[in-house]
């Protein structure tokens, strides 16, 4: 007989991994896959000619530059437990893209460079889980390397991001003299031998009892006494272990590896699945929707357009918030109204896809779009009509005038542009009285552009050019029936609307915004709006 349907939720496991660029992640990802049978060798991320690709890797533009740019999402098997991981692009010029993921997860994995430690793009990222108050997980790579002292670096996780810690493990020595990890729980130490960095899942590990002779021979006598004096320390300085501060997102459990070389991989998983929670429930207009009581319910928070070139497809992300999703079942999707079948439901593997017949709260399963999907829409069993909460939109930073070059295109170039806009990384606007003879796009980080540009090109054959406009700041108009040309110093400002005919208008910067504050009384301005 198979799993019920509370034992099936209870071994989900959701959360997204976080760091700044390079400092390690997708390695420590793709470590996580090995160790749950997902891939046979890790890839290699940089991509040089010969190697393969990163798994969580998988547009073109990416493997060209070596980098993250779309979030993926990763499903495997391991020890009773069934994982998700939501990849995160590093790269800070596709934050937005991260801000959705993290709604998606039910906790994160912060991984710190052990020789930088906190980076400007973990911080910005960190704020948004502590907005949604979920568990973080602290992994510091890289300790094969160089690396800053340990209590260091714990210092600055609680200074800089306002997080107590709670150091699982401890590293011995560092940089060629690291020689493994000690677990504060059981009081033993693991020794490493380095291994290849490819395919091996693990270097070959020998335990001590932290009181056995021979651990002293095996890490040297200065090592030792070091590794003594930190273990006191410890005990008497650093947090202790909380569960429930650990769940309130207030304290942080902190492991210390080398994901390059499998050091305190293993371990860290292992403790990761104990310290975390099966999917809670999740506040929707209608109170907070129980996982294991509710029926079938769940909310997008991606669109990728197409994931298969040949066919123009779009999928949609969806997180699954309660019951079981039954493919030969319609859902209701809120948003439209309407009752729908959802065609060829897959668990995405970055880009391999294996069609499901069901998946269960904590799954995220990807759908595709028959053009109607949003994200932040809310699909449930029909019958039960709520939403749940909006996922914010972040306000771009950079615009530019969208230029086509061909005309007899324009069709293309305008489906391309839409799509592009749908999948929420880029922000696709209108001139308030030109309407679509003028389109205006607004990103939150300058690469998006560049990954606009090529995917219009190779995916959509529209040549265009991008003229960049002086503004940096946008602001919706909270009252949307306001006749932006009745606005008195509205020559300061760019008037524009959004898709869905919002007015809004863009600066050049804060004083121009104030100064319109001041002229037009009444007239309200929002930084952000909820889809």
């Amino acid at each position: 007989m198979g799993a019920s349907l509370e034992e099936e939720i209870k071994k989900r496991r959701t959360f997204a991994i976080i760091s700044h660029p390079d400092a390690g992640k997708t390695t420590l990802t793709e470590k996580f896959l090995l160790y749950g049978g997902a891939i046979n060798t890790a890839g290699s991320v940089k991509g040089k000619a010969n190697s393969k690709y990163a798994v969580s890797d998988w547009m073109e533009i990416e493997k060209e530059r070596g980098i993250s740019v779309t979030s993926s999402v990763l499903q495997f098997n391991y020890d009773g437990y069934c994982i998700n991981i939501l990849d995160t692009p590093g790269h800070q010029d596709f934050s937005e893209d991260t801000y959705r993921t993290l709604m998606a997860a039910d906790s994160a994995v912060m991984v710190i460079d052990a020789s930088k430690g906190v980076e400007a793009q973990t911080i910005k990222l960190f704020k948004v889980c502590v907005m949604r108050h979920i568990p973080i997980f602290t992994f510091i790579n890289k300790m094969d390397l160089e690396a800053r002292d340990s209590f260091e670096l714990l210092d600055e996780i609680e200074n800089v991001l306002g997080i107590r810690t709670c150091p699982i493990n401890w590293p011995i020595g560092a940089g060629k003299r690291f020689k493994g990890v000690y677990d504060r729980d059981t009081k033993k130490v693991s020794m490493f031998q380095a291994v290849s960095v490819g395919g091996a899942k693990s270097a070959a590990e020998t335990d001590y009892d932290v009181t056995d002779p021979a651990l002293k021979d095996a890490g040297g006598d200065e090592l030792y006494a070091q590794l003594m004096d930190e273990i006191e320390l410890l005990d008497g300085a650093s947090d202790e272990f909380d569960q429930e501060l650990v769940d309130k997102g207030e304290l942080s459990p902190v492991f210390f590896g080398s994901a390059l070389t499998t050091f305190g991989v293993q371990t860290f998983l292992e403790h990761f699945l104990k310290m975390t929670q099966s999917p809670l429930p999740r506040m929707s207009d209608a109170g907070l929707i129980d996982p294991i009581t509710e029926p079938f319910s769940g909310f997008v928070f991606k669109i990728q357009a197409n994931m298969n070139k040949a066919h123009h497809d779009r999928i949609a992300f969806m997180r699954i918030s309660s019951g079981k999703f039954d493919a030969t079942k319609e859902v209701y999707h809120v948003q439209s109204g309407r009752k729908l079948r959802l065609s060829q439901p897959q668990q995405i593997m970055a880009q391999d896809r294996k069609v499901i017949d069901e998946a269960y709260a904590g799954d995220v399963i990807g759908v595709f779009d028959p053009g109607i999907f949003s994200i932040g829409d809310t699909l449930c069993t029909p019958g039960k009509k709520f939403q749940y909460e909006g996922i914010p939109t972040f306000a771009p930073e950079h615009f530019c005038r969208l230029v086509h070059l061909d005309s007899m295109k324009r069709k293309q170039f305008i489906k391309g542009v839409t799509q592009i806009a749908q999948e929420g990384a880029i922000q696709m606007f209108q001139d308030y009285t030109l309407g679509m003879s003028e389109i205006i796009v607004g990103v939150v980080g300058v690469l998006q552009f560049d990954v606009l540009k090529y995917r219009l090109e190779n995916e959509y054959g529209c040549d265009i050019r991008l003229e960049p406009l002086p503004y940096n700041y946008i602001r919706w108009v909270k009252d949307p029936s306001t006749d932006l040309n009745k606005l008195s110093r509205i020559s300061d400002c760019k008037k524009v609307k959004d898709m869905k005919d919002n007015p809004l208008l863009l600066f050049a910067n804060e004083w121009s915004i104030r100064l319109m504050l001041e002229h037009n009384e009444g007239l309200e301005l929002e930084e952000f709006r909820k889809n």
